[in-house]
């Protein structure tokens, strides 16, 4: 017979009542001498845990249960086993609990800021970077100035030339360096062939007129492109 972790309770109470029993049976039998040396303290945690590696049958576990030394050390490693499966259930509970909270909170957040923007009515803009230039890093060049309002601005952005499909973060910063965000947003670029378009909202109400950089960066490229922009 195997002792299983599976179905606690059940076989619990089996090992109990088995337990039980053979201290009745050695009560009645009047035994005052147990055979053998007492096991270790190894084997009698196993014993406590009911490990699947240890038989009934073994002549270790008669010691043990007919063993007023062995027993009494058997069942003060049974309440520390008990005691530790309270301990780990509470913590599971707790962390349980708290990561429900986080994402209510979050999912809180996340639904104020969309009824925000939802009670405001969104400017429509359509920048055309379909032939503009654009630069990585400190490359420069001649750059077509794109506008924009500061106001909340649902900005459908053409892509340049060659663009490729996938997701993009499109951000408003102070310089190209990418410092002093503005606003930012993403979304998936759609459409076929070599024309791309990509659609997001971008919060310009805070921002005050004069010269910023529009970046895109696509999800698989580290690198962001710039475009000089100019906020009314």
């Amino acid at each position: 017979m195997w002792l299983n972790l599976t179905k606690l309770s059940r076989r619990e109470n089996r090992f109990e009542a088995w337990v039980a029993q053979r201290h009745q049976e050695r009560v009645f039998t009047g035994g005052e001498t147990v055979a053998g040396p007492c096991p270790d303290d190894a084997f009698l945690k196993s014993l406590a845990r009911k490990s699947r590696r240890i038989q009934l049958s073994d002549p270790r576990v008669d010691h043990a249960v007919n063993c007023s030394i062995c027993m009494r050390r058997l069942l003060e490693l049974r309440r520390e086993d008990h005691l530790q499966r309270r301990r780990l259930v509470l913590t599971v509970s707790v962390a349980s609990c708290l990561l429900v909270a986080v994402v209510f909170v979050v999912l809180s957040r996340r639904r104020g800021t969309q009824e925000q923007v939802a009670g405001v009515t969104a400017i429509s803009q359509t920048l055309d970077l379909w032939n503009t230039g654009t630069f990585r890093g400190e490359q420069s060049g001649q750059l077509q100035v794109v506008l924009l309002p500061a106001a909340l601005v649902k900005a459908k952005i053409i892509l340049p030339r060659y663009s490729e499909p996938g997701r993009y973060d499109v951000a408003v910063t102070r310089d190209k360096e990418g410092r002093d965000l503005l606003a930012h947003g993403n979304g998936v670029a759609i459409g076929t062939g070599d024309r791309k378009e990509v659609s997001v909202y971008l919060d310009l109400r805070r921002s005050q007129p004069g010269s910023y950089f529009l970046s895109t960066t696509h999800e698989q490229d580290q690198a962001s492109y710039y475009y000089p922009l100019q906020i009314r």
